[in-house]
């Protein structure tokens, strides 16, 4: 079992859809809580984070810090959102991030497809 393990409830992603994402730790150590950020490669564009655990996100974030006090049983749940029209397929870039004193620990990255 990983320290760190991201799912997302699909791999191919279309303009202005829900991303749904969820997150779990199985880290035994102490850790401050998670990061989540994304790249669309290929691109100047961001997937901006929109809720964790039902909580909205006021801001556009592109960069997802998740303390571990809001993580109930070491789990989060995401959503998130591309905002602009790609002409052609982009590749995506998921990455989640176990933090302990500003350091990465440990992370899994996942790859996906944007698509016009």
């Amino acid at each position: 079992m990983k320290d760190i393990e991201l799912k997302l409830e699909s791999l191919t992603f279309k303009p202005h859809e829900t991303i749904k994402g969820k997150i779990q730790v199985n880290y035994p150590g102490r850790y401050d809580g998670v990061v989540v950020n994304s790249q669309i490669l290929g691109s100047n564009h961001l997937i901006v984070y929109r809720s964790y655990n039902n909580k909205s996100i006021s801001q556009n974030l592109s960069r997802l810090f998740i303390n571990k006090n809001d993580m109930p049983q070491n789990v989060v749940e995401f959503t998130a959102s591309i905002e602009f029209e790609p002409k052609e397929i982009h590749e995506i870039k998921f990455r989640a991030s176990i933090i302990q004193e500003h350091k990465e620990i440990e992370s899994d990255i996942i790859f996906g497809n944007l698509v016009p």
